[in-house]
């Protein structure tokens, strides 16, 4: 049983479904208090955030995560508990062991470890935690990121413990990552009797030319780093459960995962365009998630791929692909920004595991990042 593990343990064990964070920011800052951390709570609203912080010099690296995990979904599903952390074939189940607390624990322990080892090392080392990553993220690291701005306290070196893994540790990390927008829909129509449709005005109908044009839309074709933008409908509800009536209004939702090619201003005015040109009434509102990111090159890729040369003994790959990470939020501070973690295929899902050897792989390349940068 390795510290790293035994950590993981105590997380997992904390039902820390978002928003809540169960204490499990407490008994990471105990952890670190000894090591010679300073402790701030910076909570907003129902959300738990924590910035624990060694040193005051430049560069700054720090270490970014989130401590609440997605619903288990039907208990009946899991093999074992999810919040009972299990051990069966080499990997520890449970729910939030992949995303993230599994990258929590581990630069965690690679934090203790440098900090024993290279107890006068350069610039200043610091952990960001919070709990409303899964969930909104209105009052998480957005604000958190705020309040730096405010006191004038830059970040050079964001590493997000996010799982972005593949087939093994470390050969995949996100340099960047795609923007986000989501808008809802709203059609007005005329409802009516299905027999007398020349006294009603069927807003699927009016709507479906329309959503054919967005959907088969070229918006860009990407660039070296991104894929080509992408719109995709998530939600279509219209009618009243009768099957002749014809409906008054239709709701539909859809995301576009946006290139750097983009921005959301561009985006919603050439939507507007086509909705425009096929002549029905509608009401369209907007979220922007995130803008995209990239850090194509510096210090923190180049520590990256060393780190994970030195202790796998292969190349990584770098790649843009997945969803927003609370990454988006700390870029835009002129920050060099990765994501690198636990393997990627069992997140958000039932029996959600890390490997017990992949947890101590990952402990072990964050440790090298840090001597690589302030050793």
């Amino acid at each position: 049983m390795t510290p790293t593990l035994e950590l993981l343990i105590d997380l997992i064990r904390r039902e820390s479904v978002t928003p809540n964070d169960a204490g499990c920011q407490d008994l990471l800052a105990q952890r670190l208090i000894p090591a010679g951390f300073k402790v701030e709570r910076l909570d907003f609203n129902d959300t738990q955030n924590i910035w624990l912080k060694r040193g005051a010099a430049k560069p700054l690296f720090v270490f970014l995560g989130h401590t609440d995990v997605v619903p288990t979904g039907s208990l009946a599903a899991w093999d074992s508990p999810p919040f009972q952390p299990t051990i069966r074939d080499g990997k520890l189940y449970g729910r939030g062991t992949a995303d993230m607390k599994g990258g929590i624990a581990a630069f965690i322990t690679a934090v203790e470890r440098f900090v024993a080892n290279h107890p006068q090392h350069q610039g200043s080392i610091a952990i960001m935690l919070t709990s409303d990553e899964e969930g909104v993220a209105t009052n998480g690291v957005v604000k958190v990121v705020e309040v730096l701005e405010q006191r004038q306290e830059k970040i050079d070196w964001c590493l997000v413990g996010e799982p972005s893994s593949d087939k093994k540790i470390g050969d995949v990390i996100r340099v960047g990552r795609r923007g986000s927008l989501n808008a809802v829909l709203k059609v007005q129509g005329i409802q009516g009797h299905v027999a007398y449709p020349e006294l009603a005005d069927n807003p699927i109908h009016r709507f479906a030319p329309a959503l054919k044009e967005l959907t088969e839309e070229v918006w860009d074709h990407g660039n070296e780093f991104f894929p080509p933008t992408s719109l995709q409908v998530s939600n279509m509800n219209s009618g009243t459960g009768a099957e002749n009536i014809i409906p008054g209004s239709a709701e539909v939702w859809f995301n576009l995962r946006f290139s750097s090619e983009l921005n959301a201003d561009i985006i919603k005015q050439r939507t507007r365009a086509i909705l425009d040109k096929h002549n029905f009434n509608y009401d369209l509102t907007w979220r922007l998630s995130g803008n995209p990111f990239l850090t194509s090159s510096g210090a923190l890729i180049d520590a990256a791929h060393a780190a994970i040369k030195h202790v796998t003994g292969f190349d990584t790959v770098d790649d843009t692909g997945g969803g927003t990470s609370d990454g988006r939020f700390i870029a835009p501070t002129g920050a060099q920004v990765l994501e690198l973690g636990a393997l990627n295929e069992t997140i958000h899902k039932v029996n959600e595991n890390i490997g017990l050897e992949d947890l101590e792989v990952l402990s072990k390349i964050y440790e090298q990042i840090l001597i690589h940068l302030l050793a």
